[in-house]
Formats: C-alpha cells, structure tokens, sequence
C-alpha cells in the first residue's frame, strides 16, 4: 500500500538568516503550529501570439515567491523570533524585556518536514508580513504569522532540530484587559474598562518581492509602514466607549495574556489609539453587544505604536 503524507507526521523548524535567501549552517528550531499554507508561487507568461485554430502555443513559468501563513498557539518563548520579525526589531533584555516597532528585517529559512515520506520543503528568505492574534474566552490565544519570501527547494535530508520549549499555550483567562486615556497611566482598572468578549489586532508589514531582469526570484523585499489596527466587542453598559468614538478622545489599550503558570506573561500596548466605529446592533432578544475598532498610531511618549512586554 502506497504512504501519504499526514498532517500528524509533520513538523515546522526556522533558523534566521545572515544573508537573505541564504540558509546557514546548524540546526533549525522547531516550533509548535496548528495549520500552515506556505508554498510556492510562479506567475505565468504566455506567449501572444494569435492562431487561426485559436490555441495558444508558448507558456513559460514566470517571477516565482514563497509565502504562507502558520497558525501557533501562542506561548512564551517559541515564537520570539517571529514576534520580532513581525516588529522588525529585537527584545530589549536590558529594558524589561521590551520588543517595539523598528526598522531592522529580520529572515528565515523555514522547513516543512514530512516523516513518513522523507521529504522536505525549505522556504527562504522568509519574513513576517502581516501578524494577527485574537483573544478569546474559550480557546487559546491564536495567532497567524503570514509569511512572505524568497524561493523554496525539496529534499529528502531533514536538518537537525532542536526542541521546543514545551510551554503551555496562553489563554484569556490568565490576563487582563485595561483600557484609559491616552497618556493616563494603565497600572489598575479605570472606571470606564469595558467588559470585553474578544479583542483581535493585526500588524502590517507590507513586504513585496522587488523582482529584477535576470532573475526569476526577488534580490530583495521592500517593506511598507507598520500599520497597526484591531478590534473587539464589549456589552452595551453604558456611552463610555461610544462617547470615546464621537469625542475621538485618544486612547491607551492594555492586554495581557499569560499560560497557567501565572508567570509566564506577555503584555501588549497599543499607547495612542483611534477609536473608528463603535457599531451597537440588536441581533435577537440576548445582550448588547459594542463593536469596536481602532487604529493604534505613534506614541511620543513610548516611541511606537505597539509594544510588548514579556515577563
């Protein structure tokens, strides 16, 4: 009987580049994921000719660029590096382990790994477009990475791989949610914090292959501005958040998520938000619901427009 790959006999493993596009020697890190999308792409050229019989004689493969999402469970430590490459910056150890919107691209080489079948799929020059978490009751704190690259080749070798951190993933149980006017300080409560059923944010990147004459795969990525924006619905108590929305008072969001440890934390700022819609329908005779969305913009104060805190 013939094998066929199986989702539950795959891994994932990255290693950052030196050289884009280039994969470095020693061991990939492996990295726990739900699902993932990455693949090939070639654009295709056809030739223009016209035909009395009407076929088309000539098509060739054309410019070709990997890209994909992977969907984790976010926990502490195992997605560091796509966090930062997301940011386009590092963690500050020195400063409370910080991570802020930088200007520095960071690139991987990832590997798909089949076992059953012994085949394996490199992805180079890869580097974190777009980043979207969503937070939730009831399940864990889901993220997609989506991924923009260079090229991909298949082989039978698996490269080493060095474990995971084993943590648990976090939850929205064991974190908070805090909410104030923009440059008032989020260290307790204030007394307009909604109560919050789900908050989803996004950071885009914009990273585009920049194709050449002579090359069918990009020398480079351009990157665009870090547009930050989210989302969340919160019941309908009273006209704070909407009074937030037609005032367009600026505001400071707070989020914070954490694994069962309870020590495990990391926070993410958004310092300087634009409250856009605060949309109040009735869908049936069960609670108000508010929707909320906001853009997060850039904070004098902080130096950025998102920032994220690990304990």
């Amino acid at each position: 009987m013939p094998t066929f790959a199986q989702g539950s006999r795959s891994s994932l493993s990255l290693v950052k580049e030196v050289t884009f596009g280039t994969t470095p020697a020693g061991n990939t890190a492996n990295i726990p994921f739900t699902s993932h999308s990455l693949n090939l792409s070639k654009d295709l050229v056809a030739g223009t000719d016209i035909q009395s019989d009407r076929m088309p004689r000539h098509e060739r493969h054309g410019n070709k660029q990997s890209a994909g999402d992977i969907v984790v469970d976010l926990r502490k430590g195992d997605y560091d590096l796509l966090l930062e490459s997301a940011m386009l910056s590092t963690f500050d150890a020195g400063v409370a382990n910080v991570l802020k919107v930088g200007v520095t691209p960071m690139f991987f080489s990832i590997e798909d790994y089949s076992a059953d079948i012994d085949q394996a799929r490199l992805f180079t020059g890869q580097t974190v477009s777009t980043m979207g978490i969503s937070i939730a009751p009831n399940q864990m704190v889901t993220t997609t990475f989506g991924m923009v690259g260079k090229g991909m080749t298949i082989g039978s070798t698996q490269r080493t791989q060095t474990a995971n951190t084993g943590n648990a993933p976090f939850d929205a149980y064991s974190g908070n949610m805090l909410l104030a006017n923009q440059g008032v300080s989020l260290a307790s409560p204030t007394n307009d914090l909604p109560i919050i059923t789900q908050l989803d944010f996004n950071v885009t990147n914009s990273y585009a292959p920049t194709f050449v004459v002579g090359s069918d795969e990009a020398p480079a990525l351009e990157v665009g501005r870090a547009e930050v924006t989210g989302s969340f619905s919160a019941y309908f108590q009273d006209d704070a958040l909407i009074n937030r929305f037609l005032d367009e008072d600026e505001t400071a969001i707070s989020v914070s998520v954490d694994d069962p440890t309870g020590t495990n934390a990391y926070t993410f700022l958004f310092p300087r938000v634009k409250i856009n819609t605060a949309d109040v329908g009735v869908d049936g005779p069960t609670s108000r619901m508010i929707s909320v969305g906001f853009t997060s913009l850039f904070d004098t104060t902080e130096a950025t427009n998102l920032k994220i805190t690990r304990s």
